[in-house]
C-alpha cells in the first residue's frame, strides 16, 4: 500500500512538473497549445496513443469551454485520475493566473489606464481578435449555410446588445444546425476510448454543472453580495462559451463594463496583456478579478470561469464514445460554431473596434501588427511588446 501510495505522488509530481514547463512555455493559442501537448505528452512521453489523444481534442471541441485546458485536465484524468486532472490544471493555468494578477495590481497602483502603451495593447487586442476570427470562418463556416448562420448571429448580437442575446443566438443556432446537419454521415470506424471514471461520478459532475448554472442567479439575487455576483458573472461565461478563449471577450465585457466594475480602457488593456503570457486565455479572468477585488478576486475569477470546464470534462468522458456517433447533436455542435464566429466579429467591431481605432495612425499600425502576427508568423509576446511601446511613441505624435 505505501508502495502504490509513493508511486501515485511520483506520477503526479511528474504530471505537476511537465504541466508546469508547458505553462510557462506554452504561447500561442489553443490550436499551438494542442500541439506542445501532443509534442510533449503524446510524441515524446507516450502517455497516450494519437488514436486516443484525437479522441479526447474532439470532446473538448465539443465542449463549452476552454478547449485546450480541457484537453490537459483529460490527459492527467487519464494518467492519474481525478486528482491528476487537478494537477496537470495548476500546472499549466498558473503561470499566467500569476502574471495577469501581478500586471493588474500593478494598472491599479500606478494608474497606467491613460499611458499611451495601455493604447497599443488594446490595438494588440485588434490584431490578434482579427486573426482568431479568420481563423475560426475558414474551419468553423466552410459552407454557405453556416456562413448564413454566422452573419445572422453577427446581425442579432449587434443590434440587440443585452446579457442574454448571445445564449439565446447559441441555443437557437443549435437548433437550426440540428435541423439542417442531423442527417449527415459519420465514421463508424472510430475506436472506442476507455476513461477512468465511473458513469457515477460523471453523473455527478453534470448534476452540478447544470445546478450551479441555475443556482447561482438565484443565489445572486437573494444575497446581493458582490463575491457571489462575480463567481456567477465568470461561471456562467465558463459554461456557454464555445470556441476558444477569444469567444469568452463579448460574454466578460458586457457582463462587467457596462455595470461598472471596470472600465473599458482597463477590460482592453488587460486583454492585450493576455496574448502577452503564455497558457490558456481564459486566465484573462485572473486579471478582472483582480483588478476588482486584489489577488482574492483574482484567483476567485480564475476558479469561477475553470469550474464549468472541470466539470464538463469530467462529467463527459465516459459518454463521450456514445456522443461522438449521435450525428443530431454533431449537428446542433456545427451550427453552435458557425454562431460562435458571428458573436466574435460583432465583439471585434464593438467593444475592441470602436474603442481601439480611433485615427488612420492606429489602422495602420493595428495593420503592421496583424502582419507581424499573420504573415511574418512572430510569436505573440513580440506583437504584444511591439504594441506597448509602439502605443508609447503614438503618444508624441
Amino acid at each position: 500500500m505505501e508502495k502504490q501510495k509513493a508511486n501515485k505522488r511520483k506520477l503526479l509530481l511528474e504530471i505537476l512538473f511537465v504541466s508546469t514547463r508547458l505553462g510557462f512555455t506554452s504561447f500561442g493559442g489553443p490550436v499551438a497549445h494542442l500541439g506542445y501537448f501532443h509534442d510533449e505528452y503524446i510524441r515524446r512521453r507516450k502517455w497516450m496513443d494519437e488514436k486516443s489523444y484525437a479522441d479526447l481534442v474532439a470532446l473538448c471541441q465539443f465542449l463549452p469551454g476552454p478547449a485546450s485546458s480541457q484537453v490537459g485536465i483529460g490527459i492527467g484524468v487519464m494518467r492519474a485520475g481525478v486528482l491528476g486532472g487537478i494537477v496537470s490544471f495548476i500546472g499549466f493555468t498558473m503561470p499566467s493566473v500569476i502574471a495577469l494578477i501581478i500586471f493588474a495590481l500593478l494598472l491599479h497602483s500606478f494608474g497606467f489606464s491613460e499611458a499611451g502603451w495601455i493604447h497599443g495593447l488594446k490595438i494588440v487586442a485588434v490584431a490578434v481578435v482579427a486573426h482568431a476570427i479568420l481563423g475560426m470562418a475558414q474551419n468553423l463556416t466552410p459552407d454557405v449555410k453556416r456562413k448564413t448562420i454566422a452573419l445572422l448571429a453577427l446581425v442579432v448580437t449587434l443590434i440587440f446588445q443585452t446579457a442574454f442575446t448571445q445564449v439565446g443566438v447559441i441555443l437557437l443556432a443549435g437548433f437550426i444546425g440540428f435541423l439542417i446537419y442531423r442527417q449527415q454521415t459519420l465514421d463508424h470506424h472510430s475506436t472506442e476510448v476507455q476513461f477512468p471514471i465511473s458513469h457515477r461520478f460523471a453523473i455527478i459532475c453534470l448534476t452540478l454543472f447544470f445546478g450551479l448554472l441555475i443556482a447561482l442567479p438565484l443565489l445572486r439575487e437573494a444575497t446581493n453580495l458582490n463575491w457571489v455576483a462575480m463567481f456567477d458573472s465568470f461561471y456562467r461565461a465558463g459554461s456557454l462559451v464555445f470556441g476558444g478563449g477569444h469567444v469568452v471577450l463579448p460574454l466578460l465585457e458586457r457582463e462587467f463594463v457596462p455595470t461598472g466594475w471596470l472600465t473599458g480602457e482597463e477590460f482592453l488593456a488587460g486583454y492585450g496583456a493576455a496574448q502577452a503570457v503564455p497558457g490558456p486565455l481564459f486566465t484573462f479572468a485572473a486579471y478582472i478579478g483582480a483588478v476588482i477585488y486584489g489577488w482574492q478576486g483574482g484567483l476567485l475569477a480564475t476558479v469561477a470561469i475553470f469550474l464549468p470546464a472541470f466539470l464538463l470534462i469530467l462529467g463527459t468522458l465516459p459518454f463521450w464514445n456514445t456522443l461522438r456517433r449521435n450525428p443530431k447533436i454533431k449537428g446542433a455542435l456545427m451550427g453552435v460554431n458557425a454562431a460562435v464566429v458571428g458573436i466574435l466579429i460583432a465583439a471585434f467591431y464593438h467593444p475592441i473596434w470602436t474603442s481601439s481605432i480611433l485615427s488612420a495612425l492606429d489602422f495602420a499600425f493595428a495593420a503592421v501588427l496583424f502582419s507581424m502576427l499573420v504573415f511574418w508568423k512572430l510569436p505573440p509576446w513580440v506583437i504584444v511588446v511591439t504594441g506597448a511601446f509602439g502605443g508609447f511613441l503614438l503618444s508624441f505624435i
